[in-house]
């Protein structure tokens, strides 16, 4: 079953999921906050998906950050809706700004490099390879 990721945010979400063998994460969606549960629902319904990693929001000094408690909501609901499914939190420290290197380094342009949509789902998909390399 594949692994979703998510780069969970004020406004909207990354999202990333992995291949059935767990091998290749690949950059998904970027789905207003809003939208999420629905977003999911309908994903869902057509995949199958064994886990959920969320990334973990903190402050430089670990201590949880103003997005923790929606995402501890979030998860809340998650959990009644998808018991099935295990969630998993990820460090998610410098995922943005290593999203934006990984744009730079493909070559994008500045005017790409500065679309909010598309570091979101690299984050996603950073949060993604990074659990799965714990797994490893």
């Amino acid at each position: 079953m594949r692994i979703l990721a998510i780069d969970y945010g004020a406004k909207k979400c990354g999202i990333a999921v992995s291949d059935p063998l767990r091998i290749i994460a690949t950059g998904l969606a970027t789905v207003p906050t809003g939208q999420l549960l629905a977003w999911l629902e309908r994903y869902l319904k057509e995949e199958q998906v064994g886990d959920l990693v969320i990334g973990e929001s903190r402050h430089k000094d670990g201590t949880p950050n103003k997005i923790h408690s929606e995402i501890v909501g979030f998860e809340r609901k998650f959990t009644k809706l998808y018991p099935a499914i295990t969630l998993h939190r990820q460090d998610e420290f410098y995922t943005s700004q290593r999203a934006k290197q990984a744009m730079l380094d493909m070559g994008l342009g500045r005017k790409k490099r500065q679309e909010k949509a598309r570091v979101d789902k690299i984050a996603a998909t950073i949060i993604l390879q990074d659990f799965m390399e714990t797994l490893r």
